[in-house]
């Protein structure tokens, strides 16, 4: 923008300074005519008197010149045969034309004026040299054009200043709608935009308004559903559970089995939908601090039941690591990440799960290294790596929704650092106090 009205103001200046020149150029040849005219009506009456007291004698007469100066017009006085009786000290009479009549006429050298006296016997032509209108013309050009050599750079820096001090509100308004992430569709502040900007960024406003009250609506939508098929599933499990119980029929008992393990897969998926509507929508970060500690522990033994000992091993440090992240969205994580340990790790050897002081929680566990591309996709939603697993493919997809909120990330690793084989997943989490050696 201010390349743009840099160079039209350039444009203008020019093409005002060219039309200035033309204007002044007329100007200056009546002005140069003018003098003409006056200079021969100035000389003709003197030349008339000293012409007429000679005596007799018609021979030429030159001005004698009293001090070197520079003529820019000369002239001639002659009779009406033409003889030159009069003439200034630097006239050069090849330069002068034959009388033909009153007025101005123009050789290809000269502007000249012409007049007469005593009934037409005494006739004078003043001369100006075009040489003479051309260098002041040029001169003119040039303190008209040399200015604007300073004069269009200034401007130049001017304008570029001006359009960056005028538009740092809508830098500022770009700055912070760059630094949206896909899920913070927030109003963007419109506090000093412009008047041809603000109705722009007040159109994208109410789009991310509504965009934000569609994915509300659709996000609701998926929490009341999971949570309202909470209670028929419990309930179509139990009435399996008791047709089970009640049949003798070898068949009968095995697709009832069938069928809970289907209804205990959708209660499964279920609750991963809420986690996911709680990972999208809830508040993750808490206006006071908690140790994380705390969470890790519980949601570890809830695991670890039923399970061999040593199965889960769980590392946490002396001191307090506390956070604002919320305890309950941290178990979440917890949780996730276990459980993908447990259904795709080996069977036979343990589990990893460590949180260390500065807020690093890793889960590592053994088992065949993934391909790149395996990894790359895995936070996908749906996403399984092993077809074979009856997960429900949102449990990673739920951690890194929850590491994004939070402005961390989710890192997966396989096989870990430092290890041949296994699978590793890593989350920096935030901390809100130093830790602090425990008494």
């Amino acid at each position: 923008m201010g390349l743009s009205l840099g160079i039209i103001l350039t444009l203008m200046w020019l093409a005002a300074a060219t039309v200035t020149a033309f204007i002044v150029r007329k100007e200056m040849s009546e002005v140069f005519d003018s003098t003409l005219q006056e200079t021969a009506q100035r000389i003709l009456p003197l030349a008339v008197m000293d012409i007429v007291n000679r005596d007799g004698n018609n021979a030429t007469q030159r001005l004698a010149s009293l001090r070197d100066h520079e003529e820019f017009f000369t002239y001639i006085v002659r009779d009406a045969e033409g003889r030159i009786l009069l003439q200034s000290h630097a006239a050069d009479p090849a330069i002068f034309p034959d009388y033909a009549e009153r007025g101005f006429s123009q050789t290809a050298t000269h502007r000249l004026y012409s007049d007469a006296a005593l009934q037409d016997t005494i006739r004078i032509t003043v001369a100006e040299p075009l040489s003479h209108r051309a260098q002041v013309a040029r001169e003119i050009a040039l303190g008209l054009g040399l200015p604007l050599l300073i004069v269009i750079p200034l401007a130049f820096v001017a304008v570029v200043l001006a359009v960056r001090a005028n538009l740092g509100s809508l830098r500022r308004f770009r700055s912070n709608l760059e630094a949206r992430n896909a899920r913070d569709l927030t109003p963007i502040p419109t506090e000093g935009l412009q008047a041809e900007i603000a109705p722009v960024a007040t159109t994208l406003n109410n789009l991310l308004g509504r965009l934000r009250e569609g994915i509300e609506a659709e996000r609701n939508f998926a929490s009341n559903a999971a949570h309202e098929l909470r209670t028929p599933l419990a309930g179509a499990i139990a009435q399996t559970q008791r047709l089970s119980a009640e049949t003798t029929d070898f068949a009968a008992k095995a697709r009832a089995g069938e069928i809970e393990a289907t209804l205990k897969r959708l209660t499964r998926l279920a609750e991963r939908l809420l986690q996911l509507a709680r990972a999208e929508g809830g508040p993750l970060r808490l206006d006071r601090p908690s140790d994380l500690r705390v969470t890790a522990r519980i949601v570890v033994e809830d695991l670890a039941r039923g399970l061999d000992p040593g199965r889960i091993v769980l590392e946490l440090p002396q001191t307090p690591v506390n956070s604002d992240f919320d305890p309950d969205a941290f178990g979440i994580v917890c949780r996730n990440l276990v459980e993908n340990a447990l259904k795709h790790g080996a069977p036979d050897q343990p589990i990893s799960v460590r949180l260390t002081e500065d807020g690093i929680f890793t889960v590592t566990n053994a088992g065949p290294v993934l391909p790149r591309e395996t990894l790359a996709r895995l936070t996908a939603r749906f996403e399984r790596a092993d077809s074979k697993n009856d997960g429900s493919g949102l449990g990673l997809a739920i951690v890194a929704v929850i590491a994004e909120r939070i402005g961390s990330s989710l890192t997966l690793s396989s096989p870990p650092a430092g290890k041949k084989s296994g699978f590793e997943a890593r989350m920096s989490l935030p901390l809100t106090t130093p830790t602090a050696k425990l008494s």
